[in-house]
């Protein structure tokens, strides 16, 4: 029988990140091999994981990562039983991981990462949704991470010269427009990428307001095309009220950008995640 020393069940714990017992057990039980005590982990953390995956994971955070000089990012939400555990470091520190890893490889298999946090943490965490961007020619890729971790933004901005990307104005414009987003929630950039989907499901709401009722057919058209179009200046990135000075369209404040830096500046694509939201 190969002697378990203190060191032995340290070396493995570094290894696995699991308790100091179960690192014990498991060197017990294979006689002192390392690597078939990992496994023996591996096997009773999948096990650990399968147990809990009927438990409801409603908390968590949102986490981020941003690569290559601001040319690649990705968003992540993962999930827990409690909020105690989503202010836990450790669990911080796995978000963070996860989405380091699909920035790197959006092909990533991450569900070993998973099983083994289940393990260590002791609840049931799931990955419950990620997205990446990257900057195809010129822009950057930006994040913000706001109340607690409870909403996450992730934005690219490009532009048609490779010096304005190194202009701090510009970097303060992108930092800006993911303030934006996660303040203002918009559903679009513009009314033309607003899904057909959404567009007719404000025009039933609008034609079944108190607002219409007893109107001739001529008002009721007016009606609804004013309160689609509130809804489009409310919900549309480009038309919401700039986050630092709402009297300015943020279609507007971009324009302005552009013209001080000689360029021109489009917002290509966002997205916001919130935990627990609907998807």
């Amino acid at each position: 029988m190969a002697e378990i020393t203190p060191a032995l069940v340290g070396r493995l714990r570094e290894m696995t990140n699991a308790g100091l017992m179960d690192c014990k057990n498991a060197l017990v039980a294979t006689n002192g091999d390392l690597d078939l005590a990992v496994d023996v982990l591996r096997k009773k953390g999948a096990a650990s994981a399968a147990k809990k995956a009927d438990r409801e994971a409603k908390e968590g955070l949102i986490a981020h990562a941003v690569l290559q000089g601001g040319k690649v990012g990705a968003i992540v939400e993962i999930n827990c039983e409690t909020d105690f555990v989503a202010r836990n470091d450790s669990f911080k520190a796995f978000a963070s991981d996860i989405a380091a890893r699909v920035a790197a490889n959006p092909a990533a298999d991450l569900e070993a990462d998973r099983i083994a946090a289940v393990a260590r943490i002791g609840e049931n965490i799931q990955i419950r949704r990620h997205a990446r961007l990257e900057v195809p020619g010129n822009g950057l890729v930006a994040a913000y991470i706001h109340t607690g971790g409870k909403v996450g933004v992730l934005v690219e901005v490009a532009a048609e010269k490779a010096e304005t990307v190194q202009n701090e104005d510009f970097k303060q414009i992108v930092r800006d427009i993911t303030l934006q987003i996660a303040a203002a929630s918009p559903v679009a950039i513009s009314r033309a990428s607003v899904p057909a989907a959404v567009i007719e499901k404000e025009k039933e709401i609008a034609s079944q307001s108190d607002a219409i009722k007893g109107k001739p057919a001529v008002a009721v058209a007016k009606i609804i095309e004013g309160k689609l179009a509130k809804f489009f200046e409310t919900s549309c990135l480009l038309e919401q009220g700039f986050v630092k000075n709402p009297d300015l369209k943020v279609e507007a404040h971009l324009a302005a950008i552009s013209k001080a830096l000689g360029d021109h500046i489009e917002v290509r694509k966002f997205l916001r995640f919130q935990v627990g939201e609907a998807i």
